[in-house]
C-alpha cells in the first residue's frame, strides 16, 4: 500500500468489555486489569469453558430506537453503536457527502446467534407463526454491513468478510484498498462478534481453543505463560472511518495513523489444526514489510495474535524469530486482549484501536497474567505494566483457523 496518497484513519469507534467509548477503553486498558468474568446470563456452567469477557449496558449507550432493535441481532446493535461513535469521531459531515462514495467493510466469525436461537425456539414451541419475519435477516453474517447502510443511506461499495479470527483484519485491508483506487471517499471498517450465547458458545468450546480455568476467571487468558490453556472468547466491536490522506487534510480531520500495508497467506495444510510449519506465518509477515516498505529495523512495535494455546503461541515466537532475528530486541510486543478476551472475527478492528492509541499516547498496553516463563517462549511480552515507548510503525498479526494468516502495517499520523 505504499503510495504518496495515504490511507488515513480518521475516526474509531469501541464497543468492548473494558469501555463502550474510546475514552473509558483506553483509561481501562492502561490500567491493565482483566476484565473475564464468569457467564452469568444463562446457565453455562456444564460449558468446559463459561468465563468470558462480557459488554455491560449496551442500551445505556445506545442511539438506535427501540423498534429498530427489535429487529437486528445485538451483534449489529455493537456495530451500529461502534460505527456512530467512528463517524462522530472522524466529523464526517453525514448531511453534506455523497453516500455513494461511502462504502462498509465489516467482518465475523459467527453471525448473530441470540436472535436465532431465540427464534429457532419459538418456532419449535408456536410453530411457524412464533418465529419472527425478521429472523432471516437478523442472524447472518453480513446483517451489521447490511444495517449500516440502511441506517445512514451509505450506497458505496460494501462488503461482507468471514474468516474466523482473520476477519476484520481482511476487512480492513480490503476497505483500504477500496480507498487506495479511489473506488469510495469514506470507508467504515472494522468488526464485531457477539458469541456469548448458549448455542455460539458451544460451538466455541468444541474447538478445544478455550481456558478451562473457570474458577480464576480473570487470570484465565495467559498467552505466552507456562501454564496457559487457551484464549478466552469476548463480544463487541471496533470500527475505523478511513479516507485518502489529501482528503483527511483538506478537511482538517484528526489523523490517528496510516494503514501502510498487508501480507497474507494460507497453510493449506488443516482445516482446525495449526501448521508446525512456521514457513507462512513468516512469509505473511515479509510480505507486509515489503508492501509497507519497511525494513526490519522499522518497526517499534508488534501487536500479536495471542492465541493463548501451548502449540499456538509456540509457533508465533518461532515465526517472529525467524524473520526478526536480532531485531526483536528493540521491538516492543504485546497482546492487549489478555485484558478483555478473543473477539474472534472482530479482534483485530480492536488491535486497531488500541495500536492507534498507543501510537497516540506512546504506551505499550501490556500482556496479562504473564507470570511464569516459557522456555520455548522466550520473547519479551511486555507483562503485566504499560511501558512507555513512541511507536512510529507497528504490525498487528492475525490468525484463524484453517491456516489464514494476515498482518496488517500501521503508521503514525506524526511519524
Amino acid at each position: 500500500m505504499a503510495g504518496e496518497d495515504r490511507v488515513a484513519i480518521t475516526g474509531v469507534g469501541v464497543v468492548a468489555p473494558c469501555g463502550l467509548k474510546k475514552e473509558t477503553f483506553w483509561a481501562n486498558l492502561k490500567r491493565a486489569k482483566s476484565f473475564v468474568e464468569p457467564v452469568k446470563r444463562f446457565d453455562a456452567s456444564k460449558y468446559p469453558s463459561h468465563i468470558a469477557g462480557q459488554v455491560h449496558e449496551l442500551d445505556h449507550y445506545t442511539h438506535l430506537s427501540g423498534r429498530l432493535i427489535k429487529k437486528i441481532d445485538v451483534f449489529s446493535h455493537m456495530a451500529l453503536v461502534a460505527s456512530q461513535q467512528a463517524i462522530e469521531d472522524s466529523n464526517m459531515d453525514l448531511e453534506n457527502i455523497d453516500k455513494t462514495r461511502v462504502g462498509v467493510f465489516m467482518g465475523n466469525a459467527l453471525g448473530g446467534w441470540l436472535f436465532a436461537e431465540t427464534e429457532l425456539r419459538d418456532m419449535y414451541i408456536e410453530g411457524r407463526e412464533g418465529i419472527s419475519p425478521y429472523m432471516a435477516s437478523a442472524w447472518f453474517p453480513a446483517a451489521p454491513q447490511g444495517q449500516t447502510t440502511i441506517y445512514y443511506g451509505f450506497k458505496g461499495y460494501s462488503k461482507t468478510v468471514v474468516a474466523d479470527r482473520a476477519s476484520s483484519a481482511l476487512a480492513i485491508w480490503y476497505a483500504g484498498k477500496i480507498i487506495q483506487q479511489s473506488k469510495n471517499d469514506y470507508v467504515l471498517a472494522g468488526g464485531m462478534e457477539a458469541p456469548i450465547t448458549p448455542y455460539a458458545l458451544l460451538c466455541a468450546n468444541t474447538s478445544g481453543m478455550l481456558s478451562k480455568n473457570n474458577t480464576s476467571a480473570e487470570r484465565a487468558y495467559k498467552p505466552y505463560d507456562l501454564n496457559r490453556d487457551g484464549f478466552v472468547l469476548a463480544e463487541g466491536s471496533g470500527i475505523v472511518v478511513m479516507e485518502k490522506e489529501s482528503q483527511a487534510y483538506k478537511r482538517a480531520a484528526s489523523v490517528y495513523g496510516f494503514l501502510k500495508g498487508a501480507g497474507f497467506s494460507s497453510d493449506g495444510y488443516h482445516y482446525m489444526r495449526p501448521n508446525p510449519d512456521t514457513a507462512n506465518l513468516e512469509y505473511a509477515l515479509r510480505e507486509c514489510l515489503k508492501d509497507a516498505g519497511w525494513q526490519l529495523e522499522d518497526v517499534d512495535y508488534i501487536c500479536l495474535d495471542a492465541e493463548g494455546t501451548v502449540l499456538g503461541d509456540y509457533l508465533e515466537t518461532q515465526a517472529l524469530k525467524n524473520v526478526f532475528g536480532g531485531a526483536l530486541k528493540n521491538i516492543s510486543l504485546s497482546a492487549p486482549k489478555s485484558i478483555f478476551g478473543n473477539m474472534l472475527g472482530a479482534q483485530t478492528a480492536l488491535d486497531l484501536v488500541i495500536t492507534l492509541m498507543s501510537m497516540q499516547n506512546n504506551l505499550v498496553i501490556p500482556t496479562i497474567n504473564y507470570q511464569m516463563p516459557d522456555p520455548y517462549c522466550d520473547l519479551d511480552y511486555t507483562p503485566n505494566k504499560p511501558v512507555e515507548r513512541e511507536i512510529n510503525r507497528a504490525l498487528i498479526i492475525a490468525r484463524g483457523r484453517g491456516g489464514i494468516n494476515v498482518v496488517l502495517a500501521v503508521e503514525r499520523a506524526d511519524a
